[in-house]
C-alpha cells in the first residue's frame, strides 16, 4: 500500500512538473491548484506523526473542514482505511468511518471503487458504536449507486446479517438501509426453520423483515422499523395490507416516537386501501379500513403528548375519504362515564319533568346513568371519533389548536354539510386567547365561507373582533366579510354599524374597509329603504361615501337596486365612478348620464390607446414638424385615460412613459439639450424594471432607447472636452453595449428597420476602426435620422405602485427624541403588482443635511392579502445630532433591481462609469427606483442632559 502511494504522488508531482514548464504563467499560482490532489500524502504524513489517539483524532477534525476533489478522493479513502486497520481505538476507528461517509458524497466521486473495503470493515469490528457508523457510510455509498443493482443487494444482505445485533444503533442502521435501498420485486433471502425431523425454507422479503422489528424490545428500534416501512412507501412501493394491524397495535405503545411513527403509518395504509373491509374486534361487524384508521386517529388526538395531537389532527384533515357519519361524530362530544353513555344535565330534567319525579338527593347516585355497557363491545369508533375535533379545539397547546382548526377547514371544503355543523366550533375559536389561532380561525372561515351562513348571534361574536387591537385580526376580519352570507336584513345593518364604528376607532383601516368585495355578504332582497344612512339628513362625508361604496357593490348582483336609486344617487355614483374605480363596479343602468362609463367604456378606452399609438407611429423620424406638440397632447391623453381606466392603467402608463422618452429626445435634438442623456436612462430603468408583463419586444425597444439615450452622453461628453482617454473607454464600452444588443436581441431585430440601433449594426465595421470624434460626430447625424418605433403593445402590463398610508405627513407635532438615540416610525404601506417584494422593495430615510439612509424590512412584515396585492406594516428607526428647530425628513419605498433580474439582459453596463461627473437627480440612488411618493415627517432631536 504504502509503494503504491508512493508511486501515485511521484506520477502526479511529474504531471504538475510538466504542466508548470509548458504554460507561460507563474509557477507559484499553478502549483497551488495543481497540488491539491496529493492530499492524500499530506494526511498520510499526519497520521504517520500521531503518537497517541488524540494526536491522530486532531489530524482527522482539521482534515475534515478542508475540501477534497473528486479525482483525490480515493487516495484519501486508501489512506484512511489503511489507518483504519492499525487503529485500536475506537473513537478514531469512529471517525475515520464518519469521514468516509462524508468523502462518498463528494460531487464528481463514484464511491462503487470502495464499495469491497467498506464491506470488509465490517467483518472483524467488535465495537457496536463504530459498526453503526459504518453502517451509515454503507448508506451513503448505497444512495449514491441506484443504478448498480449488484451492489444494492450487496448491501442489503450485509444489512440483514447485522440485525441480529444486540446493539440498537446497529439495528437502527440496518432497517434504515433496508428502508432506503429495499425492493419488494425482489426476494431478501432464503430462511431455513428447523422443524421435528424435517427442514423448511421460505422465502423472505422486505417488508416482512421489518415489519418484525415491530415489537422489538427497544422503542428506537420499533421507530426505525416503521420509518423504515414508510420510507419504502416514499419510494413508490406499495406497502402489504397485512401490516395494518401490527400499526394500530403501536399507538397504545408507551413512547411517544413510536406512537407518532405508527400515526404516520396507519394514515398511509388509509390511503392506500380506503375500501377495504376489515373487522370490528369482539364483534361481528365489519367496517372500512378509512373508517376505522379515521377513528383510531381520532383518538390519538387525546394523546399524552402534543406532539402526537398535532400529528394526528393534521393527519385528520387530509382523509376525505371518510364516511359522513364518522365525520359528524368528531363534533358530537357525548358525555362519557366509564364507557357507559351519561345523560346531559337537559336531558335528566327533560325526562324527570315528563315523569313529574325529580331527585330528592336522599339515594345516593339515583341521576347516574341506568344503562349498562360492555366495555369489551365499545370499538375505538365510539370511544375516538366521538368529540374528536371539539377536544382539539379545547386542548391545552396552542399548536394543536391550529392543526385543528385547519384539519376542519380541508375537510368542510369538500363537505358543505359538516362545514354548517363546524360553523359554531370556528366561530368559538375567534375568542381564544392566542392570536395566531384567532388569525388562523378567521383564514379558515373565510376559505369555507362559499358554504356557510353565519346568523345574528354568530355574527356577533365576529363582528366583535373588530375591537381587537391588532391590525392584523381587524384586516383578516374585513376580508371575512367580504366573502361571507348572513342570514337576514338585520345582519347587514348590524354589519354596516360595526364597520363604521371601526372606521371611527381605526382610520387607517379605510383602505381594507372600503374594498370593493365586502358588500358580497348582502343578500339580493336588501331595499335602499331599508339602509337609513341614504337618506339621513346630513351625513358625514365618509360614513356617506363608504355605504354608497357598499350599496353599488350589492347593486352590481341586485339588477332591481338601481331602479329605486334618486337622481343625486345617479350623479354620485358617476363622480365615484371616476374618482373611485378601483372601488366601484361598472353598473348597466339606463339612467346613467352619458359620461363615459357606459357598457362599451372598456372597449372603446382600448380602442383609443390603441389609435394614439398609431397616431403617433406616423411620425417618420424625431424631426418631424409637429412631432413634439403631437407627443405632449398624446402623453396628456394616455395619462387621464390610465386614471379613468383602471383595467388600462399599467398599459397607458407604460405608454406615456415611453412617449416621454421620445419627447425628452426630439428636445434634445431640437434644441441641444444633450443633458437629457441622464433622465431619459432613469426613465428606461423605470420602463423595464418598474412594469411586469413586457415581452421581449418591449424590452428590446426600451434598449433602444437607452442606446440612443447613451449617444446624447458621449455627445455632451465630446463637447465637455474632457480627457482623450476618458471619452475613448467611453466610446469602447458604448459599441460593446450595441454588440451586446445584437446578441440579445436578434430575434427581434426585423422589428427594428430604419431605426438607431439597426444603423449602427450597419456602421459597426466602420466605427470600431473610427476615432471618438468622428464617432460622435456620426451618432449624432444617426440620431436625427433615425425612424420612430412603433410600441406593439402586449395583452396586459401591469405598474409596480406603492402608496405609504402610515405615516400621513399631515401631523405639525414633531417626533420628540434624545440625540443619539433612535426612535421607531411606523411604517404601513400597500403594494400594487411588485414581483419578489421581500428581497427588491426597500424604506429609503432623507435628512434634511442630505444623508440617506436605506432600511431593508424583515420577509416577515410583508404580508399578501389578495393576488397582485403587498401590505408592508414595519418600523423604521431615526437617529440624528442635535438639532436648534424640528425639521422633515421624506420617507419612501424604493425597488431595487439589477441586471439580473430583467428577463433578456446579460450584462448591463454600470452606468456609474459612463455618467461620472454628470449632473443625478436628487436623492436617486443607483441601482433603485421610487416606488412611492415620499412622505415628510417632522422629527425633533433634543440633546441630552447632562
Amino acid at each position: 500500500m504504502a509503494a503504491h502511494l508512493k508511486k501515485r504522488v511521484y506520477e502526479e508531482f511529474s504531471k504538475v512538473s510538466q504542466q508548470v514548464s509548458l504554460e507561460e504563467v507563474p509557477a507559484a499560482a499553478k502549483k497551488l491548484r495543481l497540488t491539491k490532489p496529493s492530499k492524500s500524502a499530506a494526511l498520510h504524513i499526519d497520521l504517520c506523526k500521531a503518537t497517541s489517539p488524540t494526536d491522530a483524532l486532531q489530524y482527522l477534525l482539521h482534515f475534515a473542514r478542508k475540501p477534497v476533489e473528486a479525482e483525490s478522493v480515493e487516495g484519501v479513502v486508501r489512506i484512511l482505511l489503511e489507518h483504519y486497520y492499525k487503529e485500536s481505538d475506537n473513537s478514531v476507528r469512529l471517525k475515520i468511518a464518519s469521514l468516509l461517509g462524508l468523502l462518498s458524497k463528494t460531487q464528481g466521486f463514484t464511491p462503487d471503487c470502495i464499495v469491497d473495503d467498506a464491506i470488509n470493515t465490517l467483518n472483524n469490528e467488535k465495537s457496536h458504536q463504530v459498526l453503526a457508523q459504518l453502517l451509515g457510510t454503507l448508506l451513503i455509498i448505497g444512495t449514491q449507486l441506484p443504478d448498480k443493482i449488484a451492489v444494492i443487494q450487496r448491501l442489503i444482505d450485509v444489512a440483514c446479517k447485522h440485525l441480529s445485533s444486540t446493539y440498537f444503533g446497529v439495528r437502527n442502521k440496518c432497517l434504515q438501509l433496508l428502508g432506503c435501498l429495499g425492493t419488494v420485486d425482489k426476494p431478501l433471502s432464503k430462511e431455513t426453520d428447523a422443524g421435528p425431523g424435517a427442514q423448511t425454507s421460505h422465502v423472505r422479503d422486505v417488508q416482512s423483515v421489518i415489519s418484525d422489528y415491530f415489537q422489538d424490545q427497544d422503542p428506537r428500534v420499533r421507530t426505525a422499523a416503521i420509518k423504515a416501512m414508510l420510507q419504502l412507501h416514499e419510494r413508490g412501493m406499495k406497502i402489504q395490507q397485512t401490516i395494518y394491524n401490527q400499526a394500530c397495535k403501536l399507538l397504545s405503545d408507551d413512547y411517544e416516537q413510536v406512537r407518532s411513527a405508527a400515526v404516520q403509518m396507519v394514515w398511509v395504509l388509509s390511503q392506500l386501501y380506503p375500501e377495504s373491509i376489515v373487522p370490528i374486534p369482539s364483534s361481528n361487524e365489519e367496517i372500512r379500513l378509512v373508517d376505522d384508521s379515521f377513528g383510531k386517529i381520532c383518538h390519538m388526538v387525546s394523546d399524552g403528548s402534543w406532539v402526537v395531537r398535532v400529528q394526528a389532527a393534521k393527519l385528520l384533515g387530509s382523509m376525505h375519504q371518510v364516511s359522513p357519519h364518522f365525520l359528524e361524530q368528531t363534533l358530537d362530544k357525548k358525555l362519557m362515564s366509564d364507557l357507559r353513555r351519561k345523560r346531559t344535565a337537559h336531558e335528566r330534567a327533560k325526562e324527570l319533568y315528563a315523569s313529574g319525579e325529580f331527585s330528592s338527593g336522599r339515594r345516593w347516585a339515583d341521576d347516574a346513568p341506568k344503562e349498562k355497557v360492555d366495555t369489551s363491545g365499545v370499538n375505538l369508533i365510539d370511544s375516538g371519533a366521538c368529540g374528536a375535533f371539539v377536544h382539539g379545539l379545547e386542548d391545552e397547546m396552542y399548536e394543536v389548536r391550529i392543526s385543528a382548526v385547519e384539519a376542519l377547514c380541508s375537510l368542510a371544503q369538500s363537505s358543505p354539510s359538516f362545514a354548517e355543523k363546524c360553523l359554531d366550533f370556528l366561530v368559538d375559536m375567534f375568542n381564544d386567547e392566542i392570536e395566531e389561532v384567532r388569525l388562523q380561525s378567521i383564514h379558515v372561515l373565510r376559505q369555507i365561507s362559499t358554504h356557510i351562513t353565519l346568523r345574528e348571534d354568530q355574527l356577533d361574536t365576529v363582528l366583535a373582533v373588530l375591537e381587537d387591537s391588532s391590525r392584523d385580526i381587524r384586516e383578516a376580519l374585513h376580508e371575512l366579510l367580504c366573502y361571507t352570507n348572513v342570514s337576514t336584513k338585520d345582519c347587514i345593518q348590524l354589519a354596516l354599524l360595526e364597520l363604521l364604528k371601526n372606521l371611527t376607532k381605526y382610520p387607517t383601516d379605510r383602505n381594507s374597509v372600503w374594498n370593493p368585495i365586502l358588500i358580497c355578504f348582502c343578500p339580493p332582497s336588501i331595499q335602499m329603504s331599508e339602509v337609513p344612512w341614504c337618506s339621513a339628513p346630513n351625513p358625514g362625508a365618509a360614513d356617506y361615501i363608504a355605504v354608497l361604496v357598499l350599496v353599488f357593490n350589492a347593486a352590481k348582483s341586485c339588477p332591481t337596486m338601481p331602479a329605486l336609486f334618486s337622481d343625486h344617487t345617479f350623479r354620485h355614483y358617476a363622480y365615484l365612478r371616476d374618482s373611485l374605480s378601483h372601488l366601484v363596479p361598472h353598473l348597466r343602468v339606463r339612467n346613467l348620464p352619458a359620461s363615459g362609463v357606459g357598457s362599451g367604456s372598456l372597449e372603446s378606452a382600448q380602442n383609443f390607446l390603441q389609435d394614439s399609438l398609431i397616431r403617433v407611429s406616423a411620425l417618420q423620424n424625431l424631426e418631424t414638424p409637429g412631432a413634439q406638440d403631437l407627443l405632449e397632447f398624446t402623453i396628456r391623453d394616455l395619462l387621464r385615460l390610465g386614471e379613468l381606466q383602471t383595467e388600462l392603467a399599467g398599459s397607458a402608463d407604460f405608454c406615456a412613459t415611453y412617449l416621454h422618452c421620445q419627447l425628452l429626445l426630439t428636445k434634445a435634438l431640437q434644441e441641444k439639450l444633450w443633458t437629457m442623456a441622464v433622465p431619459l436612462l432613469i426613465i428606461t430603468d423605470d420602463l423595464e424594471f418598474l412594469y411586469s408583463g413586457l415581452e421581449t419586444q418591449q424590452i428590446a425597444t426600451i434598449h433602444n432607447v437607452r442606446l440612443q439615450a447613451k449617444a446624447l452622453q458621449l455627445i455632451l461628453m465630446a463637447r465637455s472636452k474632457r480627457g482623450v482617454d476618458r471619452v475613448l473607454a467611453v466610446c469602447e464600452k458604448f459599441l460593446q453595449d450595441v454588440e451586446s444588443f445584437q446578441r440579445l436581441f436578434v430575434t427581434e431585430l426585423p422589428h427594428f428597420q430604419d431605426s438607431f440601433v439597426e444603423k449602427l449594426l450597419e456602421l459597426m465595421p466602420r466605427l470600431t476602426a473610427c476615432k471618438p470624434l468622428d464617432l460622435v460626430k456620426i451618432l449624432q447625424t444617426t440620431l436625427r435620422q433615425s425612424r420612430f418605433i412603433h410600441l406593439k403593445l402586449p395583452e396586459q402590463i401591469h405598474r409596480a405602485s406603492a402608496t405609504i398610508i402610515e405615516p400621513t405627513g399631515e401631523s405639525d407635532n414633531p417626533l420628540k427624541f434624545t440625540s443619539g438615540l433612535v426612535v421607531a416610525l411606523d411604517i404601513d404601506a400597500t403594494l400594487e403588482h411588485v414581483q419578489d417584494p421581500q428581497t427588491t422593495v426597500k424604506v429609503q430615510v432623507l435628512y434634511p443635511d442630505g444623508q440617506s439612509h436605506i432600511i431593508h424590512p424583515k420577509p416577515g412584515d410583508f404580508r399578501t392579502p389578495g393576488p397582485g396585492r403587498v401590505r408592508l406594516i414595519t418600523q423604521v428607526y431615526l437617529s440624528h445630532s442635535a438639532w436648534t428647530e424640528a425639521c422633515q425628513v421624506e420617507v419612501r419605498l424604493l425597488l431595487a433591481y439589477s441586471s439580473s433580474s430583467s428577463k433578456q439582459s446579460a450584462s448591463k453596463p454600470a452606468w456609474n462609469e459612463s455618467m461620472d461627473g454628470l449632473p443625478t437627480s436628487e436623492s436617486c440612488i443607483e441601482g433603485t427606483i421610487h416606488l412611492s411618493k415620499p412622505v415628510k415627517v417632522f422629527i425633533m432631536p433634543k440633546p441630552a442632559r447632562r
